[in-house]
């Protein structure tokens, strides 16, 4: 543990020339007394570092002195692809770890090239939540992420839509998506996708599972997504919408988006739109939501359900004999 941390120092300093006994010992979450005798232990084994009192001061390394001591360790190279994704890696439990796999990575560059790659880190951000939103609490992720890299069987209750279950998978892979964690897994001859969220209890077993050479994941959830929405909208509503109707529309989402640009755009101003529906009554909410600059055409249950909604609107929103 400790000559992890004088390695972290060393490379701290190289990389940022110049820090506070106060500002290590934040950083390694240790006390000045114990940062003073670390420094004094780099010293005594020949590693040129000197200090300054008073205000700016602080320790730094002699000009031109560069460490080699950064090969990175094992949870460091794991942790190396969630670089640049802090809020990720650290609900996976690997964010110290990508953070000193940044530190070593950057220190064993050139100076011109370590000084480009810190300028991108520090005004790029990646924030995958979306606004006026909470990532979803999933507790059990870290010993997920752990089973996931390990390759260790996973016994949990999962609370689905319909129940709550109990089973063991073989964790393939997590995804993040719009800040959503799930977790693909192979329950007997199945690979499912299941919420982070929903899962209740988990048991990480010593039991570890042979993860198939030739599953890419990337591709089994782009192909999941693909199979889903299409289950999900199953059906057809036709739309005619004025420009301002094809506008808000399209930011309904992308299932809308698509249908807008593969419409047609007709000489009487109305253009019609074939817009995938989950159900009647979703579908029914949405035409609401985008306002008389879009009108249903067909199925007529559709149409009928929209205008029986808006009569029902119309009627609680009339003005009151107190306020006429």
């Amino acid at each position: 543990m400790r000559a992890g941390r004088l390695v972290s120092i060393l490379i701290l300093l190289q990389l940022r020339v110049r820090l506070t006994a106060e500002q290590l010992a934040e950083e390694f979450e240790v006390s000045v007394r114990t940062i003073y005798r670390d420094i004094e232990e780099l010293s005594a084994a020949g590693v040129p570092i000197y200090g300054d009192r008073g205000p700016g001061g602080g320790f730094q390394l002699i000009d031109g002195y560069r460490t080699r001591l950064t090969g990175l360790g094992r949870d460091e190279a794991e942790a190396v692809f969630m670089i640049g994704v802090p809020g990720a890696a650290d609900a996976m439990g690997l964010g110290a770890a990508a953070e000193r796999a940044a530190r070593k990575l950057l220190a064993s560059l050139p100076p011109g090239l370590s000084d480009g790659a810190g300028r991108l880190g520090a005004r790029f951000h990646f924030d995958p939540v979306d606004w006026y939103r909470e990532a979803d609490a999933s507790p059990w992720l870290p010993a997920l992420a752990r089973a996931v890299l390990d390759q260790r069987n996973v016994t949990m209750t999962y609370e689905s839509w319909t129940a709550v279950r109990s089973s063991t998978v073989e964790p393939f892979g997590l995804v993040l998506k719009a800040a959503t964690w799930y977790l693909v897994a192979r329950g007997g001859d199945a690979v499912r996708i299941y919420r982070v969220s929903n899962v209740r209890t988990a048991v990480v077993d010593e039991s570890t599972f042979e993860r198939p050479a030739d599953f890419d994941l990337p591709s089994y959830w782009r192909d999941g997504l693909q199979r889903f929405e299409a289950a999900l909208r199953p059906s057809i509503a036709v739309v005619e919408a004025l420009p301002a109707g094809l506008t808000r529309l399209a930011r309904v989402g992308a299932f809308a988006a698509a249908a807008v640009r593969a419409a047609a755009v007709s000489a009487d101003g109305w253009t019609r739109v074939d817009l995938p529906i989950e159900s009647i009554d979703d579908a029914a909410l949405l035409v609401l939501g985008v306002g008389p600059d879009v009108r249903v055409v067909a199925p007529p249950e559709l149409r009928a359900r929209v205008g029986r909604l808006a009569h029902e609107i119309a009627r609680q929103h009339a003005p009151s004999e107190e306020s006429a």
